[in-house]
């Protein structure tokens, strides 16, 4: 059975750090590209980040450029999201999502539908 398990949530104040991981179980996806979004009360679900198979293109959503970092580990088949100056708009559940789409050594997607393994997600919150 494949599973994606996000973990590293928490709460914390504006202005605070934390790092998000997400190991995948059952199968490796190492040759695909992973992908962060979150979704808040009321809210779609929204693009945050995503990095292709070998970690060399990362994409983000503007309101997060700057401050999150996605990088992966190969060798643990994990998926990084490091969150740093953390404002309370960044408040949501995360979810790691894997991507089964091979379009080019570059690839990365930026849509929710691009993505077929979801994680179970994690609560971020940033307290003013």
């Amino acid at each position: 059975q494949v599973q994606l398990v996000e973990s590293g949530g928490g709460l914390v104040q504006a202005g605070g750090s934390l790092r998000l991981s997400c190991t995948a179980s059952g199968r490796t996806f190492s040759s695909h590209a992973m992908g962060w979004f979150r979704q808040a009360p009321g809210k779609e679900r929204e693009f945050v980040a995503a990095i292709n198979w070998n970690g060399a293109n990362t994409g983000y959503a503007d309101s997060v450029k700057g401050r999150f970092t996605i990088s992966r580990d190969h060798a643990k088949n994990t998926v990084y999201l490091q969150m740093n100056s953390l404002k309370p708009e960044d408040t949501a559940v995360y979810y790691c999502a894997a991507d089964l789409t091979y379009d080019g050594p570059s690839y990365y997607s930026r849509s929710v539908e691009s993505y077929t393994y979801w994680g179970q997600g994690t609560q971020v919150t940033a307290s003013s």
